[in-house]
């Protein structure tokens, strides 16, 4: 799948450990924090509750040991990158199975359980054994560090509480989905803002090489989080004023979204 195109972002792998373990100690306090009658609640994703959420949560965690104690690859490179990772359908949903239990206790070991082992994952060398073929052990890391700050947003949606973003693992977050958003829709006639993370161009048509762009799409970071993972959609953003679109090739984003498989 990693066919010639524009060249990937690179992520340090320091700053993606230090990003995702912040976020699960982010969404492990709050977990602790929520009584039985939260847990209860419904949760903002159709047809799960509270209580459903924290064991996917868990299980998103759990994904990077559970890849690594599996036998290694036969393949010598990746063939899965992370705009690979983001246009396949179910992308992150079946990437571990959800915790069974208690979601608070599962969230707790599998975050231990992460602890030990991830000065292995995020190495660049590593191939893991993902469903939808190899996958740079750094590379399926950054896509936990993804789902974990998506998940926490899906938290905050529920419980109606805010749950603390580390901002490292947004801005990872934010700049995976519009690099996804990129090599979806290549081109160099729009170009999506979300600052201050992160701008890319996209969509075919006269390009551009200085000054404002004739189509600019903007937004913050957690209104294009949502966006880019079908929690909103370009009337609610744009109604609100959270979505900023000018241009007449501005609206074809519209169609691009979701990008999250």
């Amino acid at each position: 799948m990693c066919a010639a195109r524009r060249k990937s972002r690179a992520y340090h792998p320091d700053r993606v450990r230090d990003a995702l373990l912040a976020q699960v100690e982010h969404v492990r306090l709050a977990a602790h924090a929520l009584t039985p009658e939260q847990l209860a609640r419904p949760a903002a994703l159709p047809g799960r509750d509270v209580h459903a959420l924290l064991a996917h949560i868990a299980g998103q965690i759990d994904a990077v040991p559970r890849l690594l104690a599996q036998p290694a690859p036969a393949a010598t490179r990746p063939a899965l990158d992370l705009d690979d990772w983001a246009a396949h359908p179910g992308a992150g949903v079946g990437d571990a199975p959800e915790a069974a239990g208690d979601p608070v206790e599962a969230i707790d070991a599998a975050a231990e359980e992460l602890d030990a082992v991830l000065e292995t994952a995020v190495r660049e060398d590593l191939l893991l054994p993902h469903r939808f073929g190899p996958m740079r052990g750094l590379d399926f890391t950054v896509t936990r560090v993804v789902e974990l700050v998506v998940h926490s947003d899906d938290l905050t949606r529920s419980l109606q509480s805010p749950v603390r973003l580390d901002r490292g693992a947004l801005a990872i977050a934010v700049r995976v989905l519009a690099d996804a958003l990129a090599a979806k829709a290549p081109g160099n006639s729009t170009e999506l803002r979300v600052p201050p993370f992160v701008a890319v161009q996209c969509l075919p048509g006269p390009r551009h090489t200085r000054g404002t762009p004739p189509s600019v799409v903007e937004a913050d970071p957690i209104t294009w989080l949502r966006l880019a993972t079908g929690r909103a959609t370009w009337a609610q953003t744009t109604a609100t004023g959270r979505l900023k679109a000018s241009g007449e090739r501005a609206l074809g984003l519209a169609g691009q979204l979701p990008v999250l498989g």
